[in-house]
């Protein structure tokens, strides 16, 4: 992509005021021959390309074009336009020519050597490019950045890296520099580069917490957990109302077993409102696998979930579900779905958490309810007529058992185990309405499908 054409725009005002002048005609001088009609014609002819070209009819542009050459061929701004109007058409050659025959009159021209820039990018020609780029850069250090992006396309990562290194100091640190600088280090593999880059601007200026972050996310990247420790330690140190950087410190207190340790980051990262809520999950998330693998530190979760008791969001309720779920806590477990749920009320796993949790429980008034709410969203799912058909069972409404149970066969392929549990529970439902043959020919099905497994 072209980067530099933010000013470019500016051209045509700065054209059309010389070509005002020059062409003006002096009306306290009287015309010598027919000189004055000859300017009339060439403005006239001039300001038909310029609007021809705003109506984005190139060739007309063009043809007026050719016709101001006709009366003056001097006039460098006419090559200028011819220029972009062939460039606008595709026809980069004659584009080329004119641009050149512009700049030949006018060296120095920003706006002429812009264009033809353009022209070669267009082309997709970077050699030439890059030598054009180099005359603009005299002009403005942005094109420097435009350049180290056609390096970077030429693959000549060093001349790049060495132009943003320049950049950074003449103007201070981009996002989009850092990004092509990032991106260079990711296609070179050189991640070493990038962090001695990063350590020179910790260097250079400590109190930047988040190239402290940056450097601390690189090593525990290349898998240098020492060195992201020692870099989370040190940004603790100079900053030690950081509270990003207990993002990190509460996995290395955890490996390290430094629980108390742990427990008061995590704390610091999910009371903070600097810290957004995906990265709180996670946070939580961690915790709650560490504690579902030591359970003896379950009241310190009720106290760090208390933190956020108004903050927790789907996904968040959702994990504290699966690990109440895991320590065989269903009231909670199904209490944290049923929140996960109320703001994520389209998501099928949780639908289905929650519907199997009640069937657990034997809540089957609100399995019947909110499986029937499920179907209308989810009319081809067979686990929903399931369990539907389980609670009218239990529920001794046996004829919707059954209604709902057929009804989720014809969507049931390829499923052995499922297909068995729906032959079961119709038998179930037949023989409690006392018709046996089909009762017995279900349950011969249900069997026969589990001796197969």
């Amino acid at each position: 992509m072209k980067l530099n054409k933010k000013i470019v725009k500016l051209a045509l005002v700065l054209f059309i005021v010389p070509v005002f002048a020059i062409g003006q005609v002096n009306f306290d001088k009287p015309p010598d021959d027919d000189l004055g009609n000859l300017e009339d014609e060439f403005q006239e002819y001039f300001f038909e390309a310029l609007k021809q070209k705003g109506i984005e009819n190139y060739d007309r542009a063009v043809d007026a074009l050719q016709k101001c050459l006709n009366l003056d061929s001097k006039k460098p701004i006419i090559y200028f336009e011819l220029g972009k109007n062939y460039n606008k058409l595709k026809n980069y050659g004659a584009a080329e020519d004119a641009l050149k025959k512009a700049i030949s009159m006018q060296p120095d021209n920003e706006w002429f050597l812009d264009e033809l820039y353009d022209v070669y990018f267009q082309q997709d020609d970077i050699n030439n490019a890059i030598r054009t780029i180099k005359q603009l850069v005299k002009y403005h250090p942005d094109y420097k950045e435009d350049l180290a992006a056609l390096y970077v396309r030429e693959e000549r990562y060093k001349q790049a890296l060495e132009l943003l290194d320049e950049l950074d100091t003449e103007l201070g640190i981009s996002e989009s520099r850092d990004a092509m600088r990032n991106d260079i280090y990711s296609i070179t593999g050189n991640a070493d580069d990038r962090i001695e880059n990063l350590e020179q601007r910790i260097a250079n200026n400590p109190n930047n917490e988040d190239n402290h972050l940056k450097l601390i996310y690189r090593y525990s990247q290349t898998g240098d957990r020492k060195n992201a420790y020692k870099a989370a330690r040190n940004l603790l140190k100079i900053k030690p109302d950081s509270k990003y950087v207990h993002l990190a410190l509460y996995k290395f207190y955890l490996k390290d077993n430094k629980v108390k340790d742990a427990i008061n980051s995590v704390k610091i990262a999910l009371s903070s409102p600097q810290i957004n809520a995906d990265a709180k999950a996670k946070v939580l998330k961690d915790f709650v696998a560490f504690v579902a693998r030591n359970p003896e530190y379950e009241s310190d979760l009720i106290d760090i979930t208390s933190l956020i008791d108004n903050n927790k969001d789907a996904q968040t309720h959702s994990d504290l579900g699966q690990y109440y779920l895991k320590a065989g806590n269903k009231a909670k477990a199904l209490s944290n779905f049923k929140e996960a749920l109320k703001q994520d009320p389209n998501d099928f796993k949780l639908i289905k958490d929650v519907l199997l949790l009640q069937l657990d429980i034997r809540d089957y008034k609100a399995v019947i309810a909110d499986s029937e709410r499920a179907l209308e969203l989810y009319p081809a799912q067979p686990i929903l007529y399931l369990v539907n058909g389980v609670a009218n069972n239990s529920s001794e409404q046996y004829k919707k058992a059954i209604d709902n149970l057929e009804m989720g066969l014809d969507y049931l392929i390829d499923n052995p185990n499922m297909e068995a549990d729906f032959y079961s529970q119709l038998s179930l439902a037949y023989k409690a309405l006392n018709n046996i043959s089909k009762s017995e020919a279900f349950a011969k099905k249900a069997q026969d499908l589990k001796a197969q497994q």
